[in-house]
């Protein structure tokens, strides 16, 4: 199957540092592991060329995974009007997305990333899915779907430990201990949503935020890191401080701040 990008960068999305089962083959394609299926992806100028181990509404599922439906032109054209200082950052994060993740995958992740780097995180997720996770053969190879939360539910401390997780084996198995009490995150307003998810043990407003962003589709949220800190004190003068960031953004971008915020941290990350 052939899909036209609409002008992204398949490669800059999945490493982002938002996805954390993607892997670079031989030939420069990439394979990635998502809720249901593994994919393998590559693009040749305005087409991404993609095979599956399940071939069910294959379109749809990647179109969705890559947010192909959301009008990114008209949200720069509009975040531009409310601030023209952005037009480098939007320039050069014109072929970014945000990746529409599974949000029960992105709780378990988001909550592993804390205080972490991709690797790490990378090698938890995949010595938990190993574990725990249904076997996919594609390719030739072996690869392990996430688990859901049926499967991992009872998972002991010590099995969380096995899998390099460290301190935040209780903050997991506190969160699978509330899952099923914790109110519909989608049928709440952001604000909400945010006291929800922090009503669990060791999520905190970054990684709330993250959740909402990558597993809920949520751009009004605003996961700021140290990238963004710098990129806020340089060129807006901005004391490196979360909660003034949080309000500017709010007050200047609101219902995209978290796009933008991706884009500071996809800039700084990139120079």
């Amino acid at each position: 199957m052939k899909i036209k990008t609409n002008d992204i960068d398949i490669e800059e999305i999945l490493f982002s540092g938002a996805c954390f089962r993607c892997f670079k083959e031989e030939d420069g394609s990439i394979t990635n592991i998502l809720k249901d299926r593994v994919i393998n992806l590559k693009q040749e100028g305005d087409f991404i060329y993609i095979t599956s181990s399940n071939n069910d509404n294959l379109e749809s599922v990647i179109i969705d995974y890559f947010d192909l439906n959301r009008d990114y032109n008209r949200i720069n054209n509009e975040l531009l009007k409310r601030d023209d200082s952005l037009n480098e950052i939007i320039t050069s994060c014109k072929k970014y997305r945000i990746l529409n993740q599974d949000s029960f995958e992105m709780c378990i992740s988001y909550i592993i990333s804390q205080n972490n780097n991709v690797k790490r995180i990378s090698n938890s997720i995949n010595k938990l899915c190993e574990k725990y996770g249904k076997k996919v053969i594609f390719n030739n190879k072996e690869y392990y779907l996430f688990p859901n939360y049926e499967d991992i539910k009872n998972i002991s401390l010590i099995e969380l430990r096995s899998f390099g997780i460290g301190f935040r084996d209780k903050y997991i198995k506190d969160f699978l201990e509330k899952y099923e009490s914790l109110k519909d995150i989608n049928s709440l307003r952001t604000i909400e949503a945010l006291n929800e998810l922090m009503s669990v043990k060791g999520i905190g407003l970054k990684v709330a935020s993250c959740i909402l962003l990558f597993g809920y589709k949520r751009l009004d949220v605003f996961p700021i890191d140290t990238w963004v800190k710098h990129y806020m004190s340089t060129h807006y003068n901005i004391k490196e401080d979360q909660k003034l960031i949080e309000k500017y953004a709010k007050e200047k971008y609101g219902e995209y701040s978290g796009l933008v915020i991706q884009y500071m941290f996809h800039s700084q990350r990139n120079l």
